[in-house]
């Protein structure tokens, strides 16, 4: 908003509501963690990345879960409509035993891993390490990585604004070449680790 020179006006949505509130008018453009998949960009534009995930299993101490290997025959819970949900849905359906949830948001997911009515999920590791550090959970861990393909996000505005888009593909672009990017990582997320790359080894934008 500052780079536009305008107001911002903050728009909280539950993640299936980050679409339709663009294509309806409540929002100019989504900064919503929106994986940028061939199916959603028939619905709304995506700009250039301006950031990857991994995931990783968060599970309770007392549920015996070492890997991502061990859900399977477990009760499983996630965000409905979301990457993690999807790839996490499809190879429980090739699992026996246990059950699968999806819930509304991220607070309900906690809150049912929280509670024992599921044993674990699938987040993104930024999510998981700033559940785990909060301190509001005890008991919270993160059991290794899931063996899922690195989720790349990008801002989101609707199909026919592409000027809005360039500009916002320039704007993540700049985020980066200014160490920008680098920056905001170490202040929210930090712990040492090193901010993900947002290009993939033989492509271009």
């Amino acid at each position: 908003a500052a780079a536009l020179g305008v107001d911002a006006e903050i728009v909280e949505t539950p993640f299936p509501d980050r679409i339709p509130a663009l294509v309806s008018g409540r929002a100019d453009v989504g900064v919503a963690s929106t994986s940028d998949t061939l199916e959603r960009a028939k619905t709304i534009g995506f700009s250039i990345p301006y950031f990857a995930f991994n995931n990783v299993v968060l599970t309770r101490e007392d549920t015996g879960i070492e890997s991502y290997e061990d859900l399977a025959g477990k009760n499983l819970g996630s965000v409905a409509g979301v990457f993690e949900a999807i790839a996490l849905e499809e190879d429980f359906d090739t699992w026996e035993g246990g059950s699968f949830r999806t819930l509304q948001s991220q607070a309900d997911v906690f809150l049912a891993l929280n509670q024992g009515q599921i044993d674990a999920t699938v987040v993104t590791g930024t999510v998981a390490a700033a559940t785990v550090n909060s301190g509001n959970f005890d008991g919270f861990v993160i059991k290794g990585e899931a063996p899922y393909l690195v989720d790349y996000v990008g801002l989101i505005a609707l199909r026919q604004e592409y000027g809005l888009l360039n500009y916002l593909s320039l704007f993540a672009h700049q985020q980066v070449r200014t160490g920008r990017y680098e920056e905001l990582f170490e202040k929210w997320v930090g712990g040492g680790a090193e901010a993900p790359d947002l290009t993939v080894p033989g492509t271009y934008y």
